[in-house]
């Protein structure tokens, strides 16, 4: 077996339309599937929502707020996306700092979204090949 790449990853929110609001700061789009259910697209992936003590069967053993840690790469220099994070106050808690990822070495942003996930916004040090979507 081998996994090719992620599809989705939930957050278990506390409210909803706080964290839609952050995550559309940052450049992701909301997007609702299946009825009612909500996600924050970002490129080929998705990042499922579900409200604390109304989370979706099936879920984590002990879903709650603000115990995920999100690394998401970047597209342009990380001096412009800092200056767009400030400009649009969202706080930016730690970095620029030089850190190692799956891509390689890389230059991160850390900051905070509605329920204190810790969210890392990396710019890697050189360019990553696009990657076909079937093997």
């Amino acid at each position: 077996m081998t996994i090719r790449s992620l599809d989705h990853l939930v957050l278990t929110v506390a409210d909803v339309d706080a964290t839609v609001a952050f995550y559309e700061r940052i450049g992701m789009r909301l997007e609702r599937f299946d009825g009612d259910r909500l996600a924050l697209r970002f490129g080929q992936q998705r990042i499922h929502l579900h409200l604390a003590g109304a989370e979706i069967e099936p879920h984590a053993r002990r879903p709650q707020p603000g115990a995920a840690d999100l690394c998401f790469l970047v597209e342009g220099p990380l001096d412009d996306v800092e200056r767009e994070l400030r400009q649009a106050g969202v706080a930016v808690e730690l970095g620029p700092l030089d850190r190692s990822g799956a891509v390689g070495p890389m230059r991160s942003l850390y900051l905070r979204d509605p329920d204190g996930n810790l969210v890392e916004l990396s710019e890697p040090a050189r360019p990553i090949p696009p990657r076909p979507l079937v093997d």
